[in-house]
């Protein structure tokens, strides 16, 4: 089936959606970027996207420390996704990738003076680590320090450093890599947040450790805490801690609730999903899905019935 991309404010073919090769933003990584999906229920014949609102919220965020801005308001942009996400017509789950870019066709390191473009296109996705838990190695490579590369911004040149740990994590045999913040403490996955459960309790790298702030990440807090009585903990967490966590999870838009078996050749517990873990991975994949509905305000319905 063909994909759509909305591009240069309309929707086309995906293979329509082309830029130039003098664009500013493929020699210097000048984008900010979405990861959203649109998460399939096959009961309701139905297509949810999750917070999407908050999504383009974040990217708000962004594009304001990077001198961009979005070419329309947050609901227009909210219902240009639906449209979108719409013509594609896909009944399996889909992924979006909205993408404001410096569009000047002109070199030169900088921010200032440079014009902007703003694209969107879907495919479907099923999970991005597709196993039932997955083993991971701490990275060799650190998350860069705010007055280095802010960790809060998801812009295209800062995954360099997620893409350096992914592979490195991959050929050193294991499924995800855990990267560290500059300071030696815990910091997140390449492309996911981490959270430990010690004692009953979610633990969780605080804002300060370099990391990227989730909505999935945020989500599953929420859940935990109204759903479960479940407390979490934002602070620094060391890295021999994450050896002796009684469970351990990554949580992200592609990833959802993976369960983590392993840290560097170490079982976690007892090498299983834990109790705790396998409650939030059940509750976050019925919200996804539109199956609670104290939290229906996280799912878009993208087809009108």
């Amino acid at each position: 089936m063909p994909s759509y991309a909305y591009f240069q404010k309309k929707i086309m073919p995906l293979e329509e959606a082309n830029v130039n090769v003098m664009t500013h933003f493929l020699h210097y990584g000048t984008g900010i970027f979405e990861g959203i999906r649109a998460n399939w229920n096959d009961r309701k014949k139905q297509a949810y996207i999750f917070r999407l609102k908050e999504h383009y919220e974040r990217m708000a965020r962004g594009c304001h420390i990077l001198k961009m801005k979005l070419p329309a308001s947050i609901d227009e942009l909210c219902k240009i996704t639906v449209d979108l996400v719409a013509k594609c017509n896909y009944q399996e789950d889909v992924y979006i990738r909205p993408l404001v870019f410096t569009s000047s066709l002109n070199l030169g390191v900088r921010l200032h003076n440079l014009d902007h473009d703003f694209l969107i296109f879907a495919f479907p996705w099923g999970p991005y680590l597709d196993k039932d838990k997955v083993s991971c190695g701490v990275s060799s490579w650190h998350r860069p320090d705010d007055n280095v590369n802010p960790p809060q911004v998801k812009s295209t040149g800062i995954y360099i450093n997620n893409a350096l740990a992914k592979t490195e994590a991959i050929e050193n045999g294991f499924d995800e890599a855990i990267v560290l913040s500059p300071h030696g403490h815990v910091s997140e996955g390449s492309g996911e947040n981490i959270f430990l459960v010690v004692n009953g309790k979610l633990i969780t790298p605080a804002p300060y450790n370099n990391i990227l702030i989730g909505i999935t990440r945020n989500s599953v807090i929420e859940l935990a805490k109204n759903e479960l009585g479940i407390e979490t903990i934002e602070r620094s967490i060391s890295r021999a801690e994450l050896y002796q966590a009684q469970e351990c999870f990554l949580t992200g838009t592609a990833a959802h609730v993976t369960p983590v078996s392993q840290i560097d050749r170490r079982a976690v517990g007892n090498g299983e999903i834990g109790p705790i873990t396998a409650k939030l991975q059940e509750l976050y994949v019925k919200a996804i899905h539109g199956e609670l509905p104290k939290y229906e305000h996280w799912c878009m319905p993208v087809f009108k019935k």
